[in-house]
């Protein structure tokens, strides 16, 4: 069982960024998302990235993210160093959906 709390985190950005990648572009994707991957490790404010792949085979890939606080994500978000990074995902996605929120409550494992 968890415990729901607010705190620190309600000041914190989630982003998530659901992807369609083409058929036969994943290796494409996965070399262009590592890129960027190690250029937002070294963004202040950035918290931690994750990268999920499609349980199925919809091809749907997921990239969550969070950062300190809403002006960092997109201060790097309007960055031109995050424009020239994605630009090239274009090659490899048809389709793309971003989804920003702050956390308001979060259940953690309680370990017994």
């Amino acid at each position: 069982m968890g415990t729901a709390h607010s705190g620190p985190s309600a000041d914190k950005l989630s982003v998530v960024f659901a992807v369609h990648v083409i058929e036969g572009g994943e290796q494409g994707f996965l070399e262009v998302y590592d890129r960027i991957r190690k250029s937002v490790a070294r963004t202040p404010g950035h918290i931690i990235d994750r990268l999920g792949e499609p349980a199925d085979d919809s091809r749907q890939w997921v990239i969550t993210s969070e950062w300190e606080t809403p002006e960092h994500f997109f201060a790097w978000q309007q960055s031109e160093e995050h424009r020239s990074l994605v630009a090239p995902l274009r090659k490899w996605v048809d389709s793309t959906q971003s989804l920003r929120f702050r956390v308001v409550k979060e259940t953690v494992r309680v370990k017994s």
